[in-house]
């Protein structure tokens, strides 16, 4: 019997990085309060790796009860840089403030994603990639916003290394996939192991 996959996730990238690798899916948008469990957890002390996982968790379970039989997978971003979160930009002015507040200095960026089937978690990855941005002046800075505003907007950090967000960094420890928004490697090894995809 052929399982679905759902992507649990309503962004672009992260479709198409499923698309380019071949695998047919569908997309369902979970509706989940993120603000809600992300307040709860930082309130109790819980670590940005933890607070990812549970919102790929919680996103995954969320379509799972509508689809049980499918391989829902969740995922999540967590951005982390001196001992706080950084969420998506508000505004433009606010992404402004994050990407000087992130030049020239090394974030961690938690990149999380839960497989579940039967309205409960069966797989789960959290990678942990390192970010350095380079030293940005304001009159790029102030350029690469008005020139990328409003698609910087969905990214935790206010940007896109996808695109010219690449510029803004001159050094990146971890898996690139991750980054985009998907631990893409080892979620097909998992599909390609449990022969949901073939292999």
């Amino acid at each position: 019997m052929q399982h679905s996959i759902i992507l649990a996730s309503g962004s672009s990238i992260r479709a198409e990085l499923l698309q380019r690798a071949g695998v047919s899916f569908s997309v369902m948008k979970p509706r989940v309060d993120e603000e809600m469990i992300k307040s709860a957890m930082l309130a109790e002390g819980e670590s940005p790796r933890n607070i990812a996982d549970a919102l790929a968790q919680a996103k995954a379970e969320k379509v799972s009860m509508k689809e049980p039989s499918a391989f829902i997978i969740g995922c999540d971003q967590v951005l982390a840089f001196d001992g706080r979160i950084l969420s998506k930009p508000e505004s433009s002015d606010d992404a402004g403030a994050q990407l000087r507040t992130l030049s020239g200095k090394t974030h961690e960026l938690f990149t999380a994603a839960v497989i579940c089937q039967d309205g409960r978690a069966i797989w789960r990855k959290v990678s942990d990639v390192r970010m350095t941005m380079r030293p940005i002046s304001d009159s790029y800075l102030d350029s690469y916003i008005s020139r990328n505003w409003p698609e910087i907007s969905h990214a935790c950090g206010s940007y896109q290394v996808e695109a010219e967000g690449s510029r803004l960094f001159s050094k990146i420890d971890g898996d690139h996939f991750a980054v985009m928004g998907l631990p893409l490697l080892e979620i097909l090894d998992y599909l390609a192991l449990r022969g949901v995809i073939d292999s």
